[in-house]
């Protein structure tokens, strides 16, 4: 019998073996167990040396996580406050920016729409100027049309001639159309005094020949218009020579006009014999230009001639007005001379005036005492001013 936490078992032999065995097996494995434990407390205190490390390893951890989350914070505080400032100075800017582009787009349009007026004031100056144009072709072929026919050519110079030597003369110093006394008839006599005289100008002038030249695209066609120019130009040089240079009543030379500066370019650039031929005539070829110059000089003579007709006229004024200058001078001479009395009389006033004065305050002083004999009798006779 075996008495076991407080029973009483009653076990035979093997059966108190086994469980003898059993115990023994019981008690080495709880021997096991503690040398197990104690070698297993001696491994886990670095185990939890490096736990407790870990722990505060993660305490700082948590503490940096804390103040990186306080940081974040304060960041996105003032990223959200630099955004909100960054936003409304946008905000700003693109209102600016808009009210430029606006102020722009105003300018711009006005701008465009002025431009767009003075386009249109253009286009019809352009317009008007075309029609012009057009006007002016149909006045260039009339012109042609009229440079075509001989009297009418003539009657057109006459025209120009007669517009160059009004601008240029006075009235009274030229006559169209005037009649000469071998019965011709000059286009402008220019009244110029002796010498040289009377001048005739003749408006006329060999348009087909040059027509011919401009018109020849071969030596041979150039050959012939040029031969026809030079044969032409003679012709009407003799015959201005013949009719308008009359000895006793016309100047000793005659003046051929070219309406044309072109006819007039082409003869003293390729026809130099023809015009030294109307110099030996004494016939001066002119186109408007030298025309012009011509008749101011022309107007320099008239002008001095006419200075030469009045010259005893202007020294008859000029001796009356040395006359007069003279008698100016003895008038100032004598004015001079009252000035003179009248100024001696004034001074002889103010002298009785202080005599006057004096002796009217000694009488208002009652100083009769201070009067002498002679002051005291009155005076009679011409001293009586003084």
């Amino acid at each position: 019998m075996i008495s076991l936490f407080g029973q009483t078992y009653a076990w035979n032999a093997p059966e108190v073996l086994i469980i003898g065995a059993v115990v023994v097996l019981l008690v080495a494995l709880l021997v096991l167990i503690l040398r197990a434990a104690g070698r297993s407390a001696t491994m886990a205190e670095p185990l939890m040396r490096e736990i407790g490390w870990l722990g505060q390893r993660v305490q700082q951890l948590g503490d940096g996580q804390e103040r990186l989350a306080g940081g974040l914070h304060h960041v996105s505080e003032t990223q959200a406050v630099s955004q909100t400032a960054m936003i409304k100075v946008m905000e700003q800017r693109l209102a600016e920016v808009q009210r430029q582009m606006t102020e722009s787009l105003h300018g711009t349009s006005t701008r465009t729409a002025r431009s767009l007026g003075e386009l249109q004031t253009r286009l019809e100056t352009i317009d008007k100027a075309q029609a012009n144009i057009e006007k002016l072709s149909g006045n260039v072929l009339s012109l042609q049309d009229i440079l075509s026919n001989k009297q009418t050519r003539g009657a057109f110079g006459e025209i120009q001639l007669h517009d160059i030597v009004q601008k240029a003369l006075p009235k009274d110093a030229y006559t169209m159309q005037a009649t000469l006394s071998n019965g011709k008839r000059a286009d402008c006599l220019i009244h110029l005094p002796n010498p040289p005289g009377p001048i005739v100008i003749d408006a006329k002038f060999p348009l087909e020949a040059y027509e011919a030249i401009r018109r020849a695209d071969t030596p041979r066609a150039l050959q012939e218009a040029a031969a026809l120019m030079r044969g032409a130009v003679r012709a009407h040089i003799k015959a201005i020579s013949d009719k308008y240079i009359v000895e006793g009543e016309t100047a000793d030379g005659a003046l051929m006009f070219l309406p044309s500066e072109a006819v007039y370019a082409e003869l003293h650039a390729n026809f130099p014999d023809v015009v030294r031929e109307g110099f030996s005539a004494k016939v001066w070829i002119v186109s408007p230009t030298t025309c012009m110059a011509t008749l101011n000089t022309m107007r320099a003579v008239l002008k001095d001639a006419r200075m030469r007709e009045q010259a005893g006229a202007i020294r008859k004024e000029l001796a009356l007005l040395y006359a007069d200058v003279d008698r100016l001078g003895q008038r100032v001479e004598n004015l001079d001379r009252h000035f003179g009395q009248a100024a001696k009389d004034i001074e002889d006033i103010k002298i009785s005036s202080e005599k006057a004065g004096k002796r009217a305050r000694r009488l208002d002083n009652f100083d009769f005492e201070e009067l002498a004999p002679n002051d005291a009798m009155p005076v009679i006779g011409p001293q009586a001013a003084e």
